[in-house]
């Protein structure tokens, strides 16, 4: 296979909520958010990440949707400039409403970061290497 690009679908209990947590981060909207989905794009790469209301993307998939508070579904990496800004961000997570995995923290060789979750429990890592 060769795709043209891949993006990421996740269920959200409420759209206004993670249109602000992600807007107070500083990521890029894509597009306006309507009553079904509030879009982000994130990176260099211009990767795209879809927050769907989970009664919505449970009936387009047909299946349930797991709950992210209790199981990690996936795990998505931030890479960062330096350990000050992996610093600045874990207080910019704090101050939109996330929740705080680990504290910044030294970790393997070279590395330097925590994990958060966003208020619908999807995953986070920040790094510096």
């Amino acid at each position: 296979m060769k795709p043209k690009m891949i993006w990421a679908n996740l269920a959200v209990d409420n759209l206004e909520r993670t249109t602000k947590f992600y807007t107070d981060l500083g990521f890029k909207p894509n597009g306006a958010p309507n009553e079904q989905l509030t879009s982000f794009i994130m990176g260099e790469n211009d990767f795209i990440i879809h927050f769907f209301r989970k009664e919505v993307l449970q009936s387009n998939m047909n299946m349930v949707v797991s709950d992210a508070h209790s199981a990690a579904e996936i795990l998505f990496t931030l890479s960062a400039d330096s350990q000050k800004q992996v610093d600045d961000w874990a207080d910019e997570v704090v101050k939109a409403g996330g929740k705080m995995l680990s504290q910044p923290e030294a970790f393997g060789a070279g590395y330097y970061g925590f994990m958060f979750a966003d208020p619908d429990g999807h995953r986070y890592n920040v790094f510096y290497m």
